[in-house]
């Protein structure tokens, strides 16, 4: 069986809150920075950063990176009866992220067309009104934290999205 994590944003889109395994044990942590910037680190159990992710300066793009470099980047494909989303994991592959239209269930696919990890919105895990999500990992390649990364930056493009702010249009 593959592991299963659950982690939140912040009901305020900023905070920090904890990582979970499917056991509820905590795992580490998820740093939303501040609700203006929609910047993230990704802490360990110790409270070091192992990513952070967010979007380059004006720029619809959602940059995943280790504390020394970039690691890899999350657009919106543009797409009329789903979502679609694409991963560059820099020097390891791309990866497709996509749900149907009205489903909060994921799947991320390898150039292979391969189901590498899979993730969905599960909001009553957390019993708030903050998004939450459950991942199940399939991959050797990309961790757990580096998909958290992936996931929220899905979720951050999304929430620019529906702001209707200048940056708010689907990528093409």
């Amino acid at each position: 069986m593959m592991p299963t994590i659950y982690f939140t944003g912040s009901l305020f889109s900023a905070g920090v809150t904890e990582i979970y395994n499917e056991g509820k044990d905590h795992i580490g942590y998820l740093d939303l920075k501040s609700a203006f910037t929609s910047s993230l680190d990704i802490l360990n159990t110790k409270e070091e950063i192992t990513l952070s992710g967010g979007f380059r300066f004006f720029s619809r793009t959602w940059v995943i990176s280790q504390p020394t470099e970039e690691v890899g980047e999350v657009k919106q494909r543009f797409s009329f009866f789903a979502k679609k989303f694409e991963y560059e994991a820099f020097g390891r592959g791309f990866y497709t992220i996509e749900s149907e239209a009205f489903s909060r269930q994921y799947e991320i696919y390898d150039e292979q067309e391969q189901v590498v990890a899979q993730f969905n919105r599960t909001d009553g895990f957390f019993e708030s009104a903050a998004a939450a999500f459950c991942l199940t990992n399939h991959s050797s390649a990309l961790s757990e934290d580096e998909l958290n990364a992936v996931i929220m930056g899905v979720n951050m493009i999304q929430k620019r999205n529906s702001s209707g702010g200048a940056a708010g249009a689907a990528a093409t």
